[in-house]
């Protein structure tokens, strides 16, 4: 089993930036896909970004050009920078792996508020 733990969240006001953070403890694991996905309140958890086990990046339409995920292949963390957040950000944050043979696990999440 893989445990994540996520840090980061917060308050930011508009136009503002956060780092957020995910540690996968995953000894004897290879986890293969880092992701963070958002959900805010009466809507579908939706794709913010992922990074595959050899760098490739994908990043939902709505964050492009202003999040920029990346991952530590020797602490397997993976991090969330969020720049230029709009109140439309606002939204629980999770972190997903997914290791060798297609299994996957989910973080708790971390709240995101973007509001003046």
């Amino acid at each position: 089993q893989v445990q994540l733990v996520e840090s980061g969240g917060g308050l930011v006001q508009p136009g503002g930036s956060l780092r957020l953070s995910c540690a996968a403890s995953a000894r004897g694991f290879s986890i293969v896909t880092m992701s963070w996905y958002r959900q805010a309140p009466g809507k579908q958890r939706e794709l913010v970004a992922s990074i595959s086990s050899t760098s490739n990046t994908n990043y939902g339409d709505s964050v492009k050009g202003r999040f920029t995920i990346s991952r530590d292949f020797a602490k397997n963390t993976v991090y969330l920078q969020m720049d230029s957040l709009k109140p439309e950000d606002t939204a629980v944050y999770y972190c997903k792996t997914i290791r060798m043979g297609g299994f996957s696990n989910w973080g708790q999440g971390t709240q995101v508020t973007v509001s003046s």
